[in-house]
């Protein structure tokens, strides 16, 4: 089994409106589905998915919270555990992280479960190249 991918915000949004990713993204996912790797969004994400609707920033077919039970309930795709652990471990991580707090508990929680992070985020993606973390452009 390869290792399980945790979609971030944006890269979770993108994957299910079908909008583009990298070719590097999309084998990825074939991949990970193809072997039964889990595919993870974070609880983190409910939450920024709301906001992100609330301010008109982004709209969706169906009320935020559906929206992102019908995204969890799709086969192969699973929400992601956030322990108090993970959750402590965001304040203290190695390097220089990204100081958003919500992108600080996604790094943990990849982290911490041993998950590839997909993103477009620039930040965590420089942070991913420090080797503090396993992240994929999408």
């Amino acid at each position: 089994m390869g290792m399980p991918l945790l979609l971030d915000t944006c890269a979770a949004l993108w994957v299910a409106q079908g909008a583009p990713i990298s070719d590097e993204a999309r084998g990825i996912l074939i991949e990970a589905r193809l072997r039964g790797a889990p595919i993870s969004i974070s609880p983190m994400s409910a939450w920024e998915i709301g906001k992100l609707v609330e301010q008109g920033r982004v709209r969706l077919a169906m009320e935020p919270a559906k929206w992102f039970a019908a995204l969890a309930g799709l086969p192969g795709m699973s929400i992601a555990a956030m322990s108090p652990e993970t959750l402590i471990a965001s304040s203290f991580l190695p390097g220089v992280p990204p100081l958003d707090p919500v992108d600080r508990v996604l790094i943990a929680t990849a982290r911490d479960q041993g998950y590839r992070l997909m993103t477009r985020d620039r930040l965590m993606l420089d942070y991913a190249e420090t080797g503090y973390l396993q992240a994929v452009a999408c």
